[in-house]
């Protein structure tokens, strides 16, 4: 089974990584990148990305003759998401796992920083009953 691990961070998330001490950052880069290493060595990992900052973000309608109609930033909203992984594994729980794992990337001081993953199962089509 297939589950995205969403990393969202508060509106002020981007801003407050990067004003960490730069061995900080250089540490949570250094677990981000192991983490996503070995989940592919262990043939876990379908996809990984981070996302760029809130203030890059459109939000994109098509407009009456088609044509996107582009809105944001995004100040009311009050976490974004930052990155994700796609996993592909046996249970629900090992879904879990990982993202306990993620949850736990080095923070200030090394200390983890117990980041909120959301966890999701990845739909291959829409379930037979609406069908």
């Amino acid at each position: 089974m297939k589950y995205i691990l969403m990393m969202n961070c508060p509106k002020t998330g981007y801003e407050t990584f990067g004003a960490m001490p730069q061995k900080d950052i250089q540490a949570h880069i250094g677990f981000m990148v192991g983490f996503a290493k070995a989940l592919s060595e262990s043939g876990e990992l379908v996809a990984a990305e981070g996302l760029a900052s809130p203030q890059e973000a459109k939000i994109v309608r098509a407009g009456k003759d088609g044509a996107p109609i582009t809105d944001g930033v995004f100040p009311e909203a009050k976490e974004f998401l930052a990155g994700y992984w796609i996993v592909d594994v046996e249970s629900p729980e090992q879904a879990y796992r990982i993202a306990a794992r993620a949850s736990a990337a080095p923070g200030i001081g090394g200390a983890p920083m117990n980041m909120a993953i959301e966890v999701r199962q990845v739909m291959s089509g829409p379930p037979p009953e609406m069908l």
